[in-house]
């Protein structure tokens, strides 16, 4: 029996956007993976929870924002771990739940630059691949071409979940930057207002 090839899109999603479902789908339908997973993190611990809506309305809105797209996830595995999260961790917690699943890392290229101030990123590095999206201007440094990475160009846009914020506190339309489903429940929900 083949393992199944499931990619772990981490982000606080704050809220989903389309740049972040192009990437889910691309990685879902366009390499080696199964599916394609979107973490809903309730801390990165590189960011502040100052402007965090809360964990549940933000796993909310990515499920809308997936539907019924075959090959994507939301999970809400990081929820239930301590504050703040870290990758290694939900890993193995994801790891000793799904045996038969393969657990590869999905993030950008800027996030790869990084990648060694996280906790355990050698270990990380020695037993998880990582699927990476290359950012403009970001190459990724030297882990670009460690055995483990595969190097992606995605298709990306310039959109942030700050800049959907900002149009919703400010009233202007934010139609075209959620899928719609989300952009109905933000209009009812008055979130971000």
């Amino acid at each position: 029996m083949t393992r199944r090839q499931i990619g772990l899109f981490f982000g606080s999603f704050n809220p989903v956007h389309i740049g972040h479902m192009i990437l889910a789908n691309f990685m879902a339908t366009q390499t080696t993976l199964d599916e394609v997973w979107l973490v809903v993190s309730p801390q990165n611990p590189f960011k502040s929870s100052g402007s965090l809506a809360r964990d549940h309305d933000r796993l909310h809105l990515v499920e809308l924002a997936i539907g019924d797209t075959p090959r994507l996830k939301a999970s809400r595995v990081e929820f239930d771990l301590p504050k703040p999260s870290y990758t290694i961790d939900t890993l193995a917690v994801l790891g000793d739940k799904y045996r038969d699943y393969d657990f590869t890392l999905i993030m950008g290229s800027d996030n790869l630059a990084s990648l060694h101030r996280w906790k355990n990123a050698n270990i990380i590095l020695r037993d998880y691949r990582i699927q990476v999206y290359r950012r403009p201007g970001q190459e990724g440094g030297e882990l670009a071409t460690h055995p483990s990475v595969t190097v992606y160009d995605a298709p990306l846009m310039h959109l942030s979940a700050t800049y959907v914020r900002a149009c919703i506190k400010g009233g202007h339309s934010i139609r075209y930057l959620v899928p719609d489903a989300v952009a109905e429940e933000l209009e009812k929900s008055g979130l971000y207002r």
